[in-house]
């Protein structure tokens, strides 16, 4: 293992701060590294491998796809792509589709469109502090935290930032320039922070007043995450763009946009697009993720799960109160809240969680966040739950 880790290193440009450590196989929970140990995912690929690792009728439908066709371009139809689009409209608010290959992708697609909806005038986004939007210049500049800002400025222009789930301060910022507002209605990266449904209600009440798009990145707690196919189900308000990723090809690389038919309108052939975006191979993979999510009882054991998480963070809370102060989220994401001295050593908490071969993260300098793959069961919560307790006590 330590000579792939050193080959690695010297191959790859440096940026990834990598866990010693070579994963080699992954089953449902489980991942496994080339000395043979396992260990207890409760990152899942950054929220990706919801239904866990190398689930077999995922696997079966890429290799099946594989076999037929691989890639031909968006100059054609394909089956897949055709069965995966007519999943997400028949399963959502939206009319329309745009498939590309990742989160980033995606909301760069919905960012174009919100643009072009908003005419020569309008090209000004309003996006929260402490959101998280992507990697690429424009999704960088879309996100409200100046960390991801340095060393790439000057950013694109066209992006401000309102205060976390201050309606009144949002409100004062719409102007002329105005077209879009974009949030996640849960912040992941930004520590597991759910918007209040007041809130989400408040901007879809100004963004009609207006005429601006209401755009939800739900790249990560989409797709199951919250316990409903999307989190806007959660909260009852209805975007007019979203944009979803991660799980919805449980490891493959695939983004959705879906769009109302108003906002989609103002896309003209030649104005976006992408190479590989809705890949035969990818959307095989995406349809089974749908199928399995959409069959009965999946999002109802969500929920229960979530709730069996929450309560069992909230008892380490109680245990360890010098280090941690409650929990919080929703569904399958979950973050165990820590305090002043809990943040001052949260990286060491993660490393520590690793030692004890259990995968979590540390979001937002405020949470050790849990996003399990949502197929986890309540042994392997209090597995995790046993272990991560070990950790706190060594603290």
């Amino acid at each position: 293992m330590k000579e792939w880790q050193e080959k690695s290193s010297r191959l790859f440009v440096n940026t990834y701060g990598r866990f010693p450590v070579v994963m080699e196989s992954g089953s449902g929970c489980r991942l496994t590294d080339t000395e043979g140990r396992e260990y207890l995912d409760f990152l899942a690929g950054i929220a990706v491998c919801s239904l866990g690792h190398c689930y077999p009728p995922v696997t079966e439908a890429i290799c099946a796809q594989a076999a037929k066709l691989v890639h031909v371009s968006n100059l054609f139809h394909t089956i897949p792509q055709t069965e995966l689009a007519e999943l997400l409209v028949e399963n959502s608010f939206a009319d329309r589709i745009f498939l590309a290959n990742s989160g980033a992708e995606v909301n760069e697609a919905a960012i174009k469109l919100a643009r072009k909806y908003g005419g020569d005038q309008r090209f000004e986004i309003i996006s929260l502090e402490g959101s998280f939007h992507g990697r690429t210049l424009a999704t960088v500049a879309a996100t409200g935290q100046k960390k991801f800002h340095q060393g790439f400025e000057p950013l694109p222009a066209g992006f401000v930032y309102a205060p976390f789930d201050d309606f009144d301060r949002l409100a004062g910022m719409v102007s002329e320039k105005t077209c879009a507002v974009l949030c996640e209605p849960l912040q992941g990266e930004g520590g597991v922070r759910p918007l209040a449904k007041e809130y989400l209600e408040g901007i879809r009440k100004l963004c009609d007043k207006h005429d601006l798009l209401l755009i939800f990145d739900e790249v990560q707690v989409g797709m199951g995450r919250t316990g409903s196919l999307f989190a806007y189900e959660q909260f009852g308000v209805i975007p007019d763009i979203l944009t979803s990723a991660k799980a919805l090809g449980n490891g493959l690389p695939i983004g959705a946009m879906l769009a109302t038919e108003k906002a989609a309108a103002s896309f003209m052939p030649g104005d976006h697009a992408s190479t590989f975006g809705g890949n035969p191979v990818a959307c095989a993979g995406a349809v089974v993720v749908l199928q399995t999510m959409l069959a009965e009882n999946f999002f109802s054991e969500v929920l229960e799960k979530g709730e069996y998480l929450q309560e069992k963070l909230l008892a380490v809370s109680r245990e360890f109160p010098d280090l941690t102060n409650g929990a919080r989220g929703m569904g399958l994401i979950r973050g165990l809240v820590l305090t002043e001295k809990g943040r001052a050593g949260g990286g060491e908490i993660v490393n520590r969680l690793f030692e004890k071969q259990v995968l979590a993260n540390f979001a937002g300098n405020a949470v050790i966040r849990f996003i399990p793959p949502l197929v986890v069961n309540k042994e392997e919560i209090d597995e995790m739950v046993d272990r991560l307790c070990d950790v706190l006590a060594g603290f």
